[in-house]
């Protein structure tokens, strides 16, 4: 009975320069993506530093939204002016 089973190891052939290379790019794209991952994750001290100045960029982006809303009502006192002059 032992002789009719065939218990060694099937015969697997060496991989080839094409496969290897494959395997260890696949590996490099893997480690390449979790880097990447990790990196939107985890904030750095930058991030932070641009969050403090953020909000005074913000600041001063509202005065200038402040300031350029009367330009628009003076244009249009202007052309109802002119429209009744006519």
């Amino acid at each position: 009975m032992s002789a009719e089973l065939d218990l060694s190891p099937p015969e697997v052939p060496e991989p080839t320069l094409l496969e290897s290379l494959l395997r260890y790019g696949l590996f490099l794209g893997a480690i390449f993506q979790l880097i990447c991952i990790l990196a939107v994750i985890i904030p750095t001290s930058k991030g932070h530093e641009q969050e403090e100045t953020e909000p005074s960029d913000m600041k001063a982006g509202d005065q200038n939204k402040k300031s350029k809303g009367p330009a628009p009502q003076i244009r249009q006192k202007l052309k109802k002016e002119s429209k009744k002059k006519r």
